[in-house]
């Protein structure tokens, strides 16, 4: 594994732990409302903090970017974290959430470990070596046509100014393929679609932390992402795109005649 891997799963597993040991206390949280539907509980930052601690005692000159404090530092190296996504998942006791860093290297993603601390499954990847769950090597899947894929999605929640493209994308994907799923966690749901989970996935309005860790895993795994048409501005727009090498493109053409102007720059 390479070393800057080993410090981010060792940092993950240190936030996964902390946020699994809070799960049971959720009525004795002290939670903010950062904006409609968006929330931060003292588990956030606390499993952030852990998070930073580790890798800066590792790298003490890398910069960071992180959910809940910023940016910190600047540097070639650029540590992107999410300490616990799916919060709203988490503080209803919907056990589906997961810690997400990623490393970018003079703007290119060269490390991922996505957490899940409920069924303890750790995805990983490093640019060029592919892409494992607990160690095993992971692939896409190998679904050809659109009727038999099974797409992932995350609704929009305190964004809605694209819900009516949305709303006929959803409509589309939804007629024709074989199921959609919208479990409330994009950087598990990422990691799934790295694993052959998923066929494809989809969503607007995400942010570099939600996304850049789970990238890197699907290309790693074999699988394409892009923004809504195609291009590579996806940690940019937080517009997403994601398949296998198949579906992919199908996905793209499907959400093509929906598309606003917004969705596609």
């Amino acid at each position: 594994m390479h070393p800057m891997l080993n410090i981010a799963v060792k940092a993950a597993r240190r936030a996964g732990n902390l946020i699994y040991r809070s799960a049971d206390k959720i009525d004795h949280l002290t939670i903010t409302k950062k904006s409609h539907a968006d929330f931060v509980s003292e588990v956030d930052r606390a499993a952030e903090q852990v998070i930073m601690e580790t890798l800066l005692e590792a790298y003490p000159s890398h910069a960071i970017l992180a959910e809940e404090s910023g940016s910190h530092g600047e540097s070639e190296y650029l540590w992107i974290i999410d300490p616990l996504d799916g919060t709203t998942n988490f503080l209803h006791g919907f056990p589906q959430f997961a810690v997400s860093i990623a490393l970018e290297h003079k703007g290119v993603l060269t490390q991922a470990v996505i957490y899940d601390p409920v069924r303890n499954e750790l995805f990983t990847a490093t640019r060029g070596q592919g892409a494992y769950l607990n160690d095993k090597r992971i692939r896409v899947s190998k679904r050809l046509h659109m009727a038999d894929a099974l797409i992932g999605t995350g609704f929009p929640y305190s964004n809605f100014q694209h819900m009516d493209a949305y709303l006929a994308i959803l409509k589309d994907v939804m007629q024709k393929s074989s199921g959609l799923r919208r479990p409330g966690s994009a950087a598990l749901d990422l990691a799934w679609m790295a694993a052959g989970r998923y066929d494809g996935f989809f969503e607007t309005g995400l942010k570099a932390w939600d996304i850049a860790a789970g990238c890197l895993l699907i290309t790693e795994a074999g699988g394409m992402v892009s923004d809504l048409v195609g291009k590579d501005s996806y940690i940019k727009t937080g517009h997403i795109c994601a398949g296998n090498p198949e579906i992919h493109p199908q996905l793209l053409k499907l959400m093509a005649p929906h598309l606003s102007d917004a969705l596609k720059g």
